[in-house]
């Protein structure tokens, strides 16, 4: 079984393949406090259909807020979350139906077995019969899970976890993937194919919202990036973009140097080599 042989993301309604280039994601003056703290200040910020976004920043940034706040999970203070052309908050089904998420901890129903856990994540979306057991037992497959189906989830590792919950992300055929630290618990066969995956679904005409701290990943994986700092985002475009806006379009910097220069990370980085002479 490879991603070719599985087709992962759903059609795109016809009205959506008229406008490939319309927004699969947009956030408009999104803020979200906590109490006095604004955890994310003003945010506006469009992902075109068809791509793997990177969404980057140091912790305490705003990232996983922001996250949860396109999922459907956190509600903004002000704002509007749009995805696939339907508001969050207006129209949340239609909203949420389109999503995929994949959260980096991968919380589950411990006493469900595998296969319990994915027809009831395929039934809340409505996919139910022969056509998502055929999904569901093709993706363990893929996953090298089909033996543990019958088990309960709570004698499955961690790594085993974060396989399941990627599974039912992709159960109901989602429009957008959104991922929060996809690799971790991943051994590196499992990690090199959620890569492979997460690539096969964008060509399939998905759309990939993914926070990470592993700058490597987001090089190698992002067709755009963005970086946020303090709830606003610094900066963002393709990697020859942020050359060109951070380093005058070296093409020998790296994402690391770039994150560093607009995040006010090399400064830090000096601070502590002078504590260290």
């Amino acid at each position: 079984m490879t991603t070719a042989e599985l087709t992962l993301s759903r059609r795109l309604p016809d009205s959506a393949e008229r406008h490939q280039g319309a927004a699969m994601v947009r956030l408009e003056s999104v803020v979200k406090r906590y109490g006095s703290f604004e955890a994310v200040c003003g945010l506006d910020l469009e992902v075109p259909r068809g791509e793997i976004f990177g969404f980057l920043g140091p912790n305490g940034a705003g990232k996983t807020t922001t996250i949860r706040m396109v999922a459907g999970i956190l509600q903004p203070t002000s704002g509007r979350v749009i995805i696939g052309g339907h508001d969050m908050a207006s129209s949340p089904e239609e909203a949420k139906s389109r999503i995929g998420y994949i959260p980096d901890r991968p919380y589950l129903y411990e006493k469900l077995s595998g296969g319990e856990f994915l027809r009831f994540v395929a039934g809340l979306w409505g996919r139910e019969g022969r056509e998502a057991e055929v999904r569901a037992e093709r993706l363990l497959e893929l996953f090298h899970l089909t033996e543990w189906r019958d088990e309960l989830i709570e004698s499955y590792s961690h790594g085993m976890r974060q396989k399941l919950l990627i599974i039912s992300a992709l159960i109901h055929q989602p429009e957008l993937i959104v991922v929060d630290e996809p690799m971790v618990g991943l051994d590196p066969r499992a990690a090199r194919l959620l890569k492979d995956l997460l690539r096969a679904y964008v060509d399939d005409g998905g759309t990939v919202f993914l926070s990470t701290h592993t700058l490597e990943v987001a090089e190698a994986l992002c067709d755009r990036i963005a970086i946020i700092r303090s709830g606003q985002v610094i900066a963002r475009g393709t990697m020859a973009e942020l050359r060109n806006e951070a380093a005058d379009g070296d093409a020998s910097v790296d994402l690391e140097e770039i994150f560093l220069k607009v995040t006010g990370g090399n400064e830090m980085a000096s601070v502590i080599e002078s504590l260290l002479r």
